[in-house]
């Protein structure tokens, strides 16, 4: 049944070229030219769960070692996109449907799935500043600490903060950005995470770099921030992919309730160039609840809420060689990783970091940054080498 299953579907592929390896032990090549990619099939039944839904089946079958993929597993994943096409509408309305619905009293819970596996996992693979998110190169030779570092710097630029004004970090992560903002620029700030591990973390860092009473984290929902909190300044970075499909509007709500009159709001997130229903497999195992926004809706929303975009940037190819350091860093602690969970574990998160970097590389998905002011005041530098100047 898998093989004339397979047979019929995998005649038609128009790039590339795939091997397959049946379990009764023939084998059968499909397509032609580059790039080229082998497989074994190790477990009966996968051919079905593939016509459903072939990213969770493909993603769950390797993860399970129920399909081996020969070679660099890159050329399997740029084979697999290259010949994605676009689901028919009604499938496409069912992927719409079966994305989590990422409502209030189940957020801590899709937060604490990621990003509470545990800060000595991360640790492993992040660079020492803890940035989980895009790092900011200036030269392919810089380091992954250099450019993260270099990131933090780049958005504290953008916000235009000065001495005594008051931060809010949304989905502060580790801490570092809020802790460099009060070391560097002596503002107050207050982060807020709903992951558990972060927040020990944060507090722990900004105890040890001697801004503790400068800045202060919350185990807190940003849509639980109390309204006299106004802030000159607001930032968010990594933390609108979780915000989840249907909710966009009420983040710009609430940072409009939040942000004082005239101030500066950056939001840093992963984008799509279209509206895409979350893929399966990410969704059930990596970012349940999660959803990764177009550049053109959110951009629409910012003059619903009274909002002026003044800086725009795309720094895709930034986190393609961002998430190649973490991949590697990643690769060559696997026997860690393996003893903290097991293998199936560790094939899993190996199989995400090199179909997110893959997925950037491709340019099909970016990483966008916007400037925005609350009102129509229009001052703001002539130029942009405020963000470069030494």
């Amino acid at each position: 049944m898998d093989k004339r299953v397979f047979d019929a579907w995998l005649k038609h592929l128009k790039h590339g070229t795939l091997s397959v390896t049946f379990i009764d032990g023939t084998t059968k090549s499909y397509g032609r030219g580059e790039p080229k990619a082998a497989v074994t099939l190790r477990s009966k039944g996968l051919s079905r769960k593939m016509l459903r839904t072939p990213s969770l089946a493909i993603g769950e079958a390797y993860t399970r070692g129920d399909i081996e993929i020969h070679g660099p597993i890159e050329n399997f994943l740029k084979l697999a996109e290259l010949n994605t096409v676009e689901a028919n509408p009604d499938r496409y309305r069912k992927q719409w449907r079966r994305l989590h619905k990422n409502i209030k009293p189940r957020q801590k819970r899709y937060i604490s799935h990621h990003y509470d596996l545990g800060n000595d996992f991360y640790q492993l693979w992040l660079d020492p500043t803890m940035n989980y998110s895009c790092a900011y190169f200036k030269t392919p030779r810089d380091t992954l600490q250099k450019a993260q570092q270099q990131k933090t710097e780049h958005i504290l630029r953008k916000l235009q903060l000065k001495p005594g004004q008051k931060l809010l970090d949304i989905g502060c992560g580790w801490g570092y950005l809020l802790v460099q903002a009060a070391k560097q620029y002596k503002i107050k700030g207050v982060g807020v995470t709903l992951s558990e591990q972060q927040y020990e973390y944060a507090r722990q860092l900004a105890k040890r770099e001697g801004v503790d009473r400068l800045v202060k984290f919350r185990l807190e929902n940003y849509l639980d921030v109390a309204g006299k909190e106004n802030f000159d300044r607001i930032v968010s970075v990594g933390f609108f992919e979780h915000v989840g499909h249907g909710n966009l509007n009420d983040y710009f709500k609430k940072v409009n309730y939040l942000l004082k009159p005239d101030g500066i709001s950056l939001l840093h997130s992963i984008t799509h160039q279209k509206e895409t229903p979350s893929d399966a497999w990410i969704e059930k195992y990596i970012f349940p609840g999660g959803y990764i926004p177009s550049v053109r809706e959110t951009t629409y929303l910012l003059p619903e809420h009274d909002f002026y975009l003044f800086d725009y940037e795309n720094l895709g190819q930034h986190y393609a060689m961002t998430i190649e350091k973490w991949w590697r860093n990643y690769e060559k602690n696997k026997k860690k990783v393996i003893n903290m969970y097991d293998e199936n574990f560790y094939r899993m998160w190996r199989l995400y970091l090199l179909g997110s970097m893959l997925a950037f590389r491709s340019g099909h998905t970016q990483l966008s940054q916007w400037t925005f002011k609350k009102g129509a005041n229009p001052a703001w530098p002539l130029t942009r080498e405020y963000l470069y100047k030494k």
